[in-house]
């Protein structure tokens, strides 16, 4: 079954709203990754002074919910406050993935079509035909 949480992207100010909503909600990180972690990629070097920023952090909050957050990618434009959240599915499977994927992008602008991550996960982002950002995620079974 499908776990839905809500995915918040900064310009830059992700670690410190996540050490506000730590101090808040209490608990510890699942995880907490940093853009100079990434794979290098030819022709996308990360800008300067950006290695630092969070590529991906998640704070459980309850036994069934998670925030996660992100900075904008330095190679990408500035985020607008306001359009800076998305639904963030965690499916039980590649198929779940597949077709909660195709059916919800339907008339919608695909923004990274699913494919196998460096994280060990099944992933794709899409803003559908009504203008909401979805990420639809399975992770892969831990050996």
């Amino acid at each position: 079954m499908a776990r839905v949480n809500s995915y918040f992207t900064f310009n830059g100010t992700c670690e410190a709203a996540f050490e506000f909503y730590k101090s808040v909600f209490g608990g510890e990180y699942r995880d907490f990754n940093r853009f100079s972690e990434m794979p290098a990629m030819p022709g996308q070097e990360l800008p300067a002074g950006t290695e630092n920023q969070l590529m991906h952090v998640a704070l459980p909050i309850s036994k069934e919910t998670v925030l996660m957050g992100s900075d904008a990618h330095p190679m990408m434009p500035a985020i607008a406050m306001g359009q800076n959240v998305s639904i963030s599915i965690n499916t039980d499977s590649r198929e779940e993935t597949e077709k909660l994927f195709n059916a919800l992008s339907v008339k919608g602008t695909i923004t990274m079509p699913l494919e196998d991550t460096f994280w060990d996960a099944y992933f794709g982002m899409f803003t559908d035909q009504f203008g909401i950002q979805w990420m639809i995620n399975f992770d892969a079974p831990k050996a």
